[in-house]
């Protein structure tokens, strides 16, 4: 298995090689940045530039609290909605800090903490709650399948390595919002939806190293590139609920299938580089 998964990674230093940006001066650019926070400070207005970007995080929090109005009310093509807009401001708020400065400028408010209390809601408790509402799992013992969940992520998401220095996360990284999504579209039987979101919990402790979408720097224009595509027919399935087109469903697997090779080869990587 790992000799497959050593060729897999060979296929994406391929791949990242085509990819690779060519004479761009990132250390450049930064500094371009910092001297434009830098004269943002004359102004006296950078403060609220922060200010607002932590505002743009948390604003994660009411959408949670929009999706689970919405699953209360039984509508659930709206909580998904809020829960896809809650996805955007995930994949954009770290953007907004770092041109904000905000670890700088306000230095006692933790954009990282707020940043994971979001999460936990957007990513676990509500899509949680969206399949205990949406009756996906058995009667008699689905709840405790919830509470694996719920547990396992609080778990995952208290590890002080889970994201790590160079930017992978360590875990199953707690995309409940996509595996309710799945499931809620396949009708599986609540036996095997139980079953693969206890495999998928138990694998938040096992210590694989995962690609960060937005921040893993191999292959990152392709899988940035591929993530918007895979959002794009996400978006168009939640639209289309109870009823997506078949075809719509199974294209969007192949960036799932791709992240996840993706994730284990460069994990075979990284492992027979620390040896």
């Amino acid at each position: 298995m790992a000799q497959a998964f050593d060729l897999v990674a060979q296929a994406f230093d391929l791949v990242a090689q085509a990819f690779r940006p060519v004479h761009v001066n990132s250390c450049g650019n930064r500094r371009k940045l910092t001297a434009m926070a830098a004269r943002r400070d004359d102004t006296g207005g950078v403060a609220w530039f922060a200010w607002a970007a932590h505002a743009y995080t948390a604003s994660g929090a009411v959408l949670a609290f929009l999706a689970t109005l919405a699953l209360f009310a039984g509508e659930f093509r709206a909580a998904f909605l809020w829960l896809f807009a809650a996805v955007c401001v995930d994949a954009t708020d770290g953007w907004f800090a770092r041109l904000a400065g905000v670890g700088a400028r306000l230095p006692r408010v933790s954009g990282a903490r707020l940043d994971d209390l979001v999460d936990y809601l957007t990513f676990v408790f509500v899509p949680m709650l969206l399949v205990w509402r949406a009756a996906l799992l058995p009667a008699g013992w689905g709840f405790a399948v919830v509470a694996a969940v719920l547990v396992s992520s609080a778990y995952g998401f208290a590890r002080d390595d889970a994201k790590t220095s160079d930017y992978f996360f360590t875990g199953f990284p707690s995309y409940w919002n996509v595996v309710g999504l799945y499931l809620f579209v396949w009708r599986l039987s609540p036996a095997a939806n139980a079953a693969i979101l206890l495999a998928l919990a138990a694998l938040v402790f096992v210590r694989i190293g995962y690609v960060y979408p937005s921040r893993t720097p191999v292959l990152r224009t392709l899988t940035l590139a591929l993530a918007s595509a895979w959002g794009g027919l996400v978006l168009l399935i939640i639209l289309r609920l109870p009823d997506p087109p078949g075809w719509a469903v199974w294209l969007s697997l192949g960036f799932p299938v791709y992240y996840t090779l993706l994730s284990f080869a460069l994990h075979v990587r990284r492992g027979r580089a620390r040896v």
